[in-house]
């Protein structure tokens, strides 16, 4: 029950103290949840920035829909997906796992043949629209392990992709940015939803059984 307590408790903070950091100890913990989110074919498709620079987050509000959230939350995760698929890619991620688990080199050729082909007849757009996705699971996880740390969060796609991107360097890196998470501690006097209670849709409503 606890995760689930934890989740009732969290909400998306809409105005953060300024003055109070997440500890680096806790933010592994958050980066390491998002590191362990499962992902198609284990290929983990995306990268998390941590943008705790004030001058940089100050830079990325061009934009964004709620830039006070966002120049006052201790650190800003921006979550950037490959943009495309790439046979390179997809090579550098099994030999690391052969490395890892001690595998002859080319042990899982056989299933990478089959994956470079499928995303090889994609276009490249095709190929960012399901690296993209993957993002959103380890964006999940990042947000249930801050609020087991007791530790603010907001989920934002409200930002300029483009600004970001551009600011910092994310095309050289081959990857586009997909979705940013705000983390801190929430300012009890600006947070107007701290003070309501939390609202979903009623579970018989929600859950269809056939």
């Amino acid at each position: 029950m606890a995760l689930l307590e934890d989740l009732k408790w969290r909400h998306a903070v809409k105005a953060y103290d300024p003055s109070k950091k997440v500890s680096e100890e806790d933010l592994n913990k958050i980066l390491e949840a998002a590191r362990l989110a499962p992902t198609s074919s284990g290929l983990q498709p995306f990268r998390v920035i941590v943008v705790q620079n004030q001058e940089l987050k100050e830079l990325m509000v061009q934009g964004a829909l709620n830039p006070e959230v966002m120049k006052d939350s201790s650190q800003v995760l921006v979550f950037a997906a490959w943009d495309t698929y790439t046979e390179e890619k997809i090579d550098r991620v099994y030999d690391y796992h052969t490395e890892v688990r001690d595998l002859p080199k080319g042990r899982f050729s056989s299933y990478t043949d089959k994956l470079k082909q499928m995303y090889g007849a994609q276009t490249a757009e095709e190929n960012f629209a399901h690296t993209a996705r993957q993002t959103y699971i380890a964006l999940g996880l990042a947000m249930a392990q801050a609020a087991e740390l007791k530790i603010d969060s907001t989920p934002a796609e409200g930002f300029s992709n483009k600004v970001v991107d551009e600011i910092l360097g994310l095309r050289e890196l081959g990857l586009k940015s997909v979705t940013l998470l705000y983390l801190g501690y929430r300012d009890l006097e600006k947070d107007y939803l701290s003070h309501m209670k939390k609202v979903r849709i009623p579970m018989e409503e929600f859950i269809i059984k056939k």
